[in-house]
């Protein structure tokens, strides 16, 4: 056999490689703080960012956060998200219901508004 002829033979033994390319858009939060944002505890081991938009929790030295039933972790505050299985987020933020902690302020126990700003019946002197 020529030399031609067995390149093609060894191209034909080949297996072809089928390629699929899935694009999947997710919006992670962008935290806008230069500094380590501001962080309430809610839970012993677990805090999330004070009063922001989305549930950001940060737990064993991770920020974690939570789309559509699949959750996403970084060590940078900035960015830099990272799709984990379920199965490698802490079970104390896993089992919490989405929402829970949503615009969460340092002052919820106080004066009664779970973050929310409004009062509960108490006046203000």
């Amino acid at each position: 056999m020529t030399h031609r002829a067995l390149c093609l033979v060894a191209l034909l033994a080949t297996p072809a490689v089928a390629q699929v390319k899935i694009d999947v858009s997710v919006q992670l939060p962008t935290i806008t703080f230069q500094a380590p944002p501001p962080m309430v505890v809610v839970q012993p081991g677990v805090q999330v960012v004070e009063d922001y938009d989305d549930e950001v929790f940060f737990v064993d030295g991770w920020y974690w956060v939570r789309r559509n039933d699949r959750w996403y972790r970084t060590k940078d505050h900035r960015g830099g998200w990272v799709f984990v299985e379920t199965r490698a987020v802490p079970v104390t933020i896993v089992k919490l219901p989405p929402g829970k902690y949503k615009h969460w302020k340092k002052h919820h126990d106080d004066d009664g508004d779970h973050g929310h700003g409004k009062s509960k019946g108490k006046k203000k002197h």
